[in-house]
């Protein structure tokens, strides 16, 4: 299967679930919410102790997906209300193909947390990337991954119709790279920390920024389902900003970090090393023109027209502000 095929197939999918999503109300008294396991966060933290649920006034059920373009099909479908950690990629996809989906706040920057990894027996580095034309690599299309992997690509030179890329996800692809099944692998998390036990990466985490390849995750939401609950929505925004503001803080890293590596489904040692890794914005920080106050549109159609120029998507938007929702986060900030 070509990248084209499965991510244009993958968008059309969810451009055509979108019109039968909106049918939940607050008053249901519950709702649904979306992260990823491997992938440890302060909410974690709030999410087991039922601070959402407390805060909010009605159930949280949370459910973990191996993507964010799974994310995307749920929302669309109905199955869940909001996301958290979303990669911007998938979210890009997503609403490029129609879906109308909102950024509600900047979840997670990690640009060390991201990556390919090539097979150590294969001894390619940055000054042999070249060579990596004609392998197989696994990506899991239309996430954060693939658009590093594309941008890398285009930095290396190496011609992706050389390559053949397989649609993996992150724990899917590490395995593959563990049997030599693949020459690289693409992916995040404690994912990619099983990755680098076979392999290298051909830049880092400073080096991609250095090239304007930005790795950033949000919290997102369906536009119906936030117009219908802003101030629910409000109150889900608060209570993250609140375990982010623990954590970065070092006041609440003894006592979260346990809760936070065992939700994660992680060894506490491991939880630690990818958080080291991570950098959660205030929510101020979010606000600003650095962020979604200003370079977040312009980011995202950066993101979108790589895409379309690799011929993973058939077209972007003329811009993604309307994507982007503030009022919230706004109202969070105010708590």
């Amino acid at each position: 299967m070509t990248i084209k095929n499965a991510l244009m197939g993958a968008a059309a999918g969810v451009a055509l679930m979108t019109g039968a999503t909106q049918a939940f109300a607050a008053g249901h008294g519950e709702i649904t919410v979306g992260y990823f396991l491997e992938w440890p966060m302060p909410f974690q933290y709030a999410k087991v102790n039922g601070t959402y649920d407390e805060e909010m006034g009605v159930k949280v059920n949370w459910v973990s997906f191996d993507s964010g373009t799974a994310m995307s099909a749920a929302m669309a479908s109905g199955d869940v209300q909001i996301s958290v950690s979303q990669g911007v990629p998938p979210f890009v996809v997503a609403t490029s193909a129609g879906q109308d989906l909102q950024i509600l706040d900047v979840a997670v920057s990690y640009a060390e947390n991201d990556n390919c990894v090539v097979s150590s027996g294969l001894e390619i580095d940055a000054d042999s990337a070249g060579e990596l034309a004609g392998k197989t690599v696994a990506v899991p299309l239309g996430t954060a991954a693939h658009y590093g992997f594309l941008r890398q690509m285009d930095h290396f030179g190496v011609d992706l119709a050389s390559m053949n890329v397989v649609d993996m996800a992150p724990a899917e692809g590490a395995a593959a790279l563990a049997q030599g099944q693949v020459d690289m692998s693409c992916g995040w998390g404690g994912a990619l920390q099983r990755m680098k036990e076979h392999g290298n990466v051909l830049l880092t985490g400073a080096q991609k920024e250095e090239l304007g390849i930005l790795v950033f995750d949000v919290t997102s939401a369906p536009a119906g389902f936030v117009a219908e609950n802003g101030d629910l929505i409000a109150k889900f925004l608060k209570v993250t900003a609140d375990a982010n503001a623990a954590w970065n803080d070092g006041s609440g890293v003894a006592e979260m970090l346990p809760v936070i590596a065992n939700d994660a489904g992680m060894e506490e040692d491991a939880a630690a090393a990818s958080l080291s890794t991570f950098v959660f914005p205030d929510v101020s920080t979010q606000l600003s023109a650095a962020w979604l106050g200003g370079a977040a549109p312009s980011f995202m159609k950066g993101v979108a027209d790589v895409f379309v120029e690799s011929g993973s998507i058939p077209s972007s938007l003329d811009s993604y502000e309307s994507a982007i929702n503030l009022g919230p986060l706004m109202a969070a900030g105010d708590m």
